[in-house]
């Protein structure tokens, strides 16, 4: 097992001592790995040399990946050609002393280069291997090519995004990878919980169509139980009425969301329409279910005769949820966001300070903290490999000239 020395200063996060190392690429796999990061975790990226799919996805600036800046934070980036024996023998050696090791190749691709769980478990029986893949490690499609946004077609989500006189949309960010990351960082940590009382470690399975699966939860018994096959709503929350986006007199919108009883009741007072309530169609939730059409025309003739500052005002003070639609211009000027320092700019070496979000949740005493923007391909190699597994200067001077590893800023003449 690796060292787990623990701490209880407020200044460690809640994983110091764990030692991850990260075989992973694109987005679920470093995302998981940069959770346990942000939390404390000694994170170990490897990467090939020509670095990972994330750092060519997004915008660059100064050939500068701005995505791997916030995606690869906190973690110790190795490059090691994994296609290599020599390398793959650096790898198993790291293996051996790590807590949990994060991969999301295909299933079997591991076993191959003989990484497997089963093997690698054999001198290190309290790892923890988070394996992600599109379909699981088993199963009929298990060795066909997972990618988030085809495994979240196949998981039933995509069916219900957007409106129903359109095809299926999607959110403009990798949803069901992080996603699928945070279920395999949620399953490290209770794996690692489970460890303290047996020892061992184990595997946890995180599929992509799984995890998207899993946020299909209302319509699942709804389509068993009633036959009722899930349809795309627009901005609408299906059963919970009024929660859509309403127009303002000034051309723009708002959602608000007044589905419980409650604050269904503030809202009609608000509007002067304490009538709605003696009336069948929109006296209870259900009701109003029923009557999405005709309770939201009511409500957007009131928020018609309104401009969308004027309504903020108003709901706020109703205590009515709703926001107006915030871009990421809108989101650097809000005070909250401000206040609760939820955009940090660490410092890059290249960039001067990079703007991401500040690590979530928020622990009161052990918080996880951004200590270092995304390093380089290889920037870390030399240090860790020596600091890690004792290698010498002349060692991975031979390994660097063999192609086995790279490291930044380092020549094969140096």
């Amino acid at each position: 097992m690796g060292s787990r020395k623990m701490s209880s200063s407020s200044k460690d996060g809640p994983l110091e001592g764990y030692k991850v190392i990260e075989l992973g690429s694109t987005v679920a796999g470093p995302f998981c790995a940069r959770l346990l990061a942000d939390f404390g975790a000694n994170v170990i990226k490897v990467e090939q040399k020509e670095g990972d799919a994330v750092r060519y996805m997004g915008r660059q600036k100064k050939g500068r990946s701005l995505y791997g800046a916030s995606i690869l934070r906190n973690k110790k980036i190795i490059s090691v050609d994994l296609r290599k024996d020599e390398g793959r023998h650096i790898i198993r050696r790291l293996c051996e002393t790590a807590d949990i090791v994060i991969e999301n190749f295909r299933p079997g691709t591991l076993e191959r280069w003989g990484l497997g769980y089963e093997e690698l478990s054999l001198s290190n029986p309290g790892l923890i291997m988070v394996r992600i893949s599109g379909y699981g490690q088993d199963g009929p499609y298990s060795q066909q090519p997972g990618y988030g946004v085809v495994c979240e077609a196949f998981s039933g989500i995509r069916e219900i995004t957007g409106y129903p006189d359109r095809p299926p949309a999607r959110v403009a960010v990798s949803m069901t990878d992080y996603i699928t990351g945070l279920y395999g960082a949620f399953g490290a940590v209770m794996a690692a919980l489970e460890r303290k009382r047996t020892g061992h470690g184990q595997v946890v399975d995180a599929a992509l169509y799984e995890a998207a699966f899993s946020f299909m939860e209302p319509h699942i018994p709804a389509f068993q139980q009633l036959g009722e096959i899930a349809q795309r709503c627009g901005s609408r929350l299906p059963g919970h009425t009024p929660n859509t986006l309403f127009e303002t007199s000034d051309g723009q919108y708002i959602h608000i969301t007044a589905g419980s009883q409650s604050i269904f009741k503030r809202l009609a007072k608000l509007m002067k329409r304490s009538d709605l309530l003696a009336d069948p169609r929109y006296a209870t939730p259900t009701a109003r279910s029923e009557h999405e059409d005709s309770i939201e025309l009511i409500v957007s003739e009131w928020t018609r005769a309104h401009t969308l500052v004027e309504l903020e005002s108003i709901l706020s003070n109703a205590a009515v949820p709703a926001s107006r639609i915030y871009n990421l211009k809108d989101i650097f000027q809000d005070k909250h966001y401000q206040s609760r320092n939820m955009i940090v700019t660490p410092e890059d070496s290249e960039l001067g300070p990079i703007a991401m979000a500040n690590v979530v949740p928020r622990l009161s005493r052990t918080p996880g903290v951004v200590r270092w923007a995304g390093h380089n391909i290889g920037a870390d190699t030399h240090s860790v490999l020596a600091q890690e597994l004792g290698f010498s200067a002349e060692e991975l001077k031979k390994l660097i000239v063999a192609d086995v590893i790279y490291a930044a800023h380092v020549s094969e003449n140096d």
